[in-house]
């Protein structure tokens, strides 16, 4: 047995701003292990270990035009820009 055990067993008061508190070895462990756990919940979401990631939003994919798509669209506007320019 060492000397926190005994100290823990005498039950000795300890004043602190007169307060008298007994501190037993079980509070102190209990203690200890509360401070451990709320350690290790803090390294875990520090970490990125306690959460999940959600996952990003799906992009949409870029639909391709053929080539010939593209002239059609292309000729339709030109189309669009003389007929608007002709009534002017």
């Amino acid at each position: 047995m060492n000397w926190c055990d005994e100290y823990a067993q005498s039950g000795v008061p300890t004043k602190v701003l007169g307060y008298t508190f007994r501190m037993t070895l079980e509070k102190i462990l209990a203690s200890i292990d509360s401070e451990i756990a709320q350690l290790k919940k803090a390294r875990a979401l520090l970490s990125g270990g306690g959460t999940k990631k959600k996952a990003a939003p799906a992009t949409p994919k870029k639909r391709k035009l053929s080539a010939a798509a593209r002239k059609r669209i292309g000729d339709a506007q030109r189309r669009r820009w003389a007929k608007q320019k002709a009534t002017k």
